[in-house]
């Protein structure tokens, strides 16, 4: 099976994370890049910096509707997956993803806001083993994107 994936950044506030979320959608074969709330798009220098001039060739977007651009994803087959630690979360190795996953990750601190989550169909997280209990969101995103491209399960 050939899994698709979309990754949707919401409130990112550094610009070499959107630059290193550019540069993972194109190392993950991640067909678009959707950019909500204040996060910055493209052309800035910061961002192609750490893109690595993958801004210039992965699809992207910005929207400023986040629930109907998840309900038009629903709407077409995409299962909504949020990347945040929750009362619902399951562990990102032990999630099995579908066909077609749209992927969320957010704010730096915030992470991924309530509301949102409550519009997702699944929640995973990273186990965190150390005393710090998050990562960079590039860096989690590099994670997440990486399980979800090799997971072989159906």
């Amino acid at each position: 099976m050939h899994r698709r994936i979309i990754l949707l950044a919401h409130n990112i506030r550094s610009l070499w994370n959107i630059g290193a979320l550019f540069r993972s959608c194109d190392c993950f074969a991640v067909e678009k890049l959707i950019l909500s709330g204040y996060t910055a798009t493209p052309p800035r220098r910061e961002i192609a910096k750490t893109a690595l001039g993958a801004d210039e060739w992965i699809a992207w977007e910005k929207v400023e509707d986040l629930k109907s651009i998840i309900e038009q994803l629903r709407n077409v087959g995409w299962r909504i997956v949020g990347l945040e630690q929750s009362d619902r979360s399951i562990v990102l190795d032990e999630y099995v993803p579908h066909e077609k996953t749209c992927l969320i990750v957010g704010h730096e601190v915030l992470g991924v806001p309530e509301e949102i989550l409550k519009l997702c169909d699944d929640v995973v997280h990273i186990p965190m083993l150390g005393k710090k209990k998050s990562l960079n969101v590039s860096v989690a995103t590099g994670i997440a994107l990486h399980q979800l491209r090799s997971c072989k399960g159906d």
